[in-house]
């Protein structure tokens, strides 16, 4: 090889170019451009005939990043070799380059405390040489690893020094990509430390950057993110990203990413109850680690395998002998959390095989203070599991109250409903073991506290109105247009696929950057037994909070300052009618059924709510007794139109997600006092007729029509009224319920524009198809436009949560506002109403 400044040029770019295509994500790329730079300087080679190769320092780095690029294909054995060539070659200006190279290519193996000590020993020596691109970048290097050793206060500080660096050297080429990979360095400590909503800030950051130049670095960015997702207790939406993710690693040859990938896939089947599919990803994920010779991360993937057998209740004596001794091993790996987790599994397994005392030795004395939450929570549920197993009902309830106080916490820093609603499985296992004890011991007081904690806990927390990005303002006005476009194709017959893609698209981005706000502390304490029974009784009312346990249902029953709890049989039974009496309604809905068919369905729906009424209330009838009725549901019960149910039919029924919300509702009430609103929506054929037959009853009423009922006319209206009336084609959105809909002149109101609300109006009536539905998360956490305005602070919101015919419903209607208007309270004016018209499913929810 000739040794001229033309080759050095030329070997000097390849370099770069190898460099930054590796660092974005693209190593089969990176790797053709090193081996051409290698090729150009007769490496690799030790001591070739002549004597050492042209521009030594040169050949260090070519070599070093030969070695990054192929351990990150897979073949660590050559990359390991590469650089024992590189150190016959480095002079002291280059030691620190190569030693940070030495520290990357242990990572990718799993060799951590060797990576560590390399970044320890090259950090000065970059910093003597002038070094500031590789500095920075090893500081990054070196926060990850003392992120995944749990020492979050380390890795921030090295990413604070990585800024400082870039901000001391604004010019230099590479920088700007190691600000962006900083950003998302800092949102995976705060998803550690529990800020979720500033992790999904950083990580928005640098995906902005990402895009425009590191596209290779996105879906590794989409794995952190579903971490962070997973975190905030939301497993599907982390299912959807690592999805998406997991199809771009084949391509980009990404070996290591995709690994972590699957383990991540794997923790959030696992967290959404699937542990047959968390096996199975785990396992893929083992595989891949191990064929790459990363012996750590293949453990922590043997643990996420552990894991889903245990949740499956599979070999749990082989669980729990594995997992002491995995434990050991990721101690000697210095991974301490996982070592922890897997320490706690084993100790559960031993309580579940009846090893009590073998159990209570793998159980710390005390949380560790740095211990992420999922450690803290894991930690709580063994102790209150061996406490519920030795019959101390006092440690479980302790336990299970603790862990349940942390992630109240956890969830007070979330300012997004999506996310407060998102409960994590341990949260749930966490009030199952609570209520199970409570159950047991059969003290009303004490089934009722913690049914108060184990259900609706984002009630409790303050609205807090979205983040305003005028990227989410864009997002939402072209999502409005695209839907009127979107219903035009509909009634023409003309469905339009793209703009549907483009929705669903346009709908993740602004709930996406919902999660983002901030939250504040819970705000509404819960209300004391107590408390509900005098209020109950000033109102002439009685309670039934339905509950199920281990399959069994339950119902706690108040009413005239007593409290009974009634066995109601399997809750498996109640799932059957309540789908088939949706089914019935929505066949009958608006349509003109030949005779026969009408009467088979009609007698269907009697079967139903005849079933339902039988497992249901009939046990409760004599507790009951002509009182009006609050019902707090529990999973499908909250799809049931309680008004249809013989012994509840014509009675005053108010629907609550949990007994505190409807006592909080009690306390705040008369906050909204503005000018009632009547809003006829677009393509509802009795609309505006509805409205018309409406307005005598309220003279200082604001009503918007025909063009004039746009969304932000409705908006400005709905903030603080005391009453609003919608009659207008809704849809209730199973998959992102956050975008259930109100059809409105320029298109749809959503149960996202609810929350840009100041003041929630005092009460609401849907007069639309099945708004009234929710889907109902862990903890009976409910999501959909109905839930959306008792969230923000609405009493009182009538809707439907089946389809309604809106011929019928205008006279309901009338006659239900006639009882409204001259002070009849919500339910029962509802239950009057609803007299002439059997059939129609409209539920008064909140507090009458």
């Amino acid at each position: 090889m000739v040794a001229s400044p033309r080759v050095e040029d030329r070997v000097r770019d390849l370099h770069r170019r190898a460099v930054a295509a590796t660092n974005n994500g693209q190593p089969v790329v990176g790797g053709r451009l090193i081996r051409s730079a290698a090729r150009l300087l007769g490496l690799p080679a030790a001591r070739p005939p002549g004597g050492w190769p042209a521009w030594p320092d040169l050949a260090t780095r070519v070599l070093g990043t030969y070695a990054a690029v192929e351990t990150a294909l897979g073949n660590s054995t050559r990359g390991l070799a590469l650089l024992d060539e590189a150190d016959a070659l480095v002079s002291d200006a280059g030691r620190g380059i190569l030693r940070q190279q030495r520290g990357l290519v242990l990572i990718l193996i799993g060799r951590m405390d060797e990576a560590l000590t390399c970044f320890d020993e090259a950090i000065p020596l970059l910093r003597q040489a002038g070094e500031h691109v590789v500095l920075a970048r090893t500081l990054l290097n070196r926060a990850m690893l003392h992120q995944y050793a749990g020492r979050v206060r380390l890795a921030l500080a090295d990413l604070d020094q990585c800024e400082q660096v870039g901000a001391a050297h604004p010019g230099e080429d590479g920088l700007a990509r190691i600000f962006a990979k900083a950003a998302h360095g800092r949102g995976q400590a705060r998803v550690l430390t529990g800020d979720i909503p500033g992790a999904l800030r950083d990580f928005d950051a640098a995906s902005g950057f990402y895009a425009e130049q590191s596209v290779g670095m996105l879906p590794v960015l989409a794995v952190d993110k579903a971490r962070a997702l997973l975190a905030a207790g939301l497993p599907h939406e982390a299912a959807a990203e690592l999805d998406a993710a997991l199809e771009q690693f084949p391509r980009l040859r990404m070996n290591q990413e995709h690994a972590e990938a699957e383990l991540t896939r794997a923790l959030a089947a696992l967290a959404g109850g699937d542990p047959v599919a968390a096996r199975s990803w785990a396992g893929r994920a083992e595989r891949r680690f191990r064929r790459r010779g990363n012996e750590t991360w293949a453990a922590v993937a043997r643990l996420t395998v552990l894991r889903a057998d245990f949740a499956a209740g599979r070999r749990i004596a082989r669980v729990a002998a594995e997992a002491t001794a995995l434990a050991g091993r990721l101690t000697g790996l210095g991974l301490r959390n996982d070592a922890e987790i897997a320490g706690l599994l084993a100790a559960r397994a031993r309580i579940a095989l009846g090893d009590l005392d073998g159990a209570r030795a793998g159980i710390a004395p005390r949380d560790r203070r740095t211990a992420p939450l999922e450690n803290r929570l894991v930690r709580r549920l063994a102790l209150a599991e061996l406490g519920a197993a030795t019959g101390h009902r006092r440690i479980t309830f302790a336990n299970a109250r603790a862990g349940l106080t942390q992630l109240q916490r956890h969830r007070s820093r979330f300012g997004s409903v999506d996310l407060q609603t998102g409960t994590t499985s341990l949260g749930k296992a966490l009030a199952d073991a609570g209520l199970s004890a409570a159950l047991a011991q059969r003290s009303p007081g004490v089934v009722f506290r913690w049914l108060e904690r184990s259900r609706a806990q984002a009630f409790r927390f303050r609205p807090v109105r979205p983040p305003s990005h005028p990227e989410t303002a864009d997002a939402v006005a072209e999502l409005r247009f695209l839907s009127m476009q979107i219903r035009a194709g509909e009634l023409a017959g003309k469905p339009d696929t793209q703009a549907v893609k483009r929705c669903a698209a346009l709908e993740r981005e602004i709930r996406a950057k919902g999660w983002q706000a901030e939250g504040v502390d819970a705000d509404h304490a819960e209300a004391k037994l107590r408390e509900i029974g005098d209020e109950l009784a000033g109102t002439g009312s009685a309670m039934v909070c339905f509950l199920a346990d281990r399959g069994a249902l339950c119902a706690q029953v108040i009413a005239h300052h007593r409290v009974a709890l009634v066995e109601l049989g399997p809750a498996a039974a109640v799932a059957e009618p309540v789908a088939r009496l949706h089914s019935d309604l929505d066949a009958l809905c608006g349509r003109q059924l030949p005779p026969q068919l009408d009467r088979v369905i009609r007698r269907s729906v009697r079967t139903q709510v005849t079933a339902l009424d039988a497992i249901l209330l009939a046990p409760l009838a004599s507790r009951l007794g002509d009182l009006d009725v609050v019902v707090v549901p529990t999973g499908a019960l909250s799809a049931i139109p309680w008004g249809l149910l013989p012994t509840l039919h014509g009675r005053p029924v108010t629907v609550t997600p949990s007994s505190s919300a409807w006592f909080d509702a009690g306390r705040r009430s008369g906050r909204a006092t503005g000018a009632p609103l009547l809003v006829a929506g677009s393509d509802l054929t009795h609309a505006e007729t509805e409205v018309a037959r409406l307005a005598p009853l309220y003279p200082d009423a604001e009503i918007l029509t025909g063009p004039d009922a746009t969304v932000a006319a409705t908006l400005k209206a709905f903030d603080g009224c005391r009453l609003a009336h919608f009659a207008a084609h809704g849809h209730h959105e199973q998959e992102n319920v956050l975008f259930s809909r109100l059809n409105l002149a320029d298109g749809p109101l959503m149960a996202y524009d609810v929350q840009q609300l100041a003041t929630a109006p005092e009460q609401v009536v849907l007069s639309s198809c099945d708004v009234g539905q929710a889907v109902v998360r862990a903890g009976d956490e409910v999501l959909g436009f109905t839930a959306a305005l008792l969230y923000g602070g609405s009493r009182t919101v009538v809707s439907s949560v089946a389809r309604v015919d809106d011929r019928t419903a205008g006279g309901v209607m009338l006659a239900f506002h006639k009882a409204l208007s001259v002070g009849t309270p919500p339910a029962r004016a509802l239950a009057d109403a609803a007299q002439a018209e059997p059939l129609m499913p409209f539920v008064c929810f909140g507090r009458s």
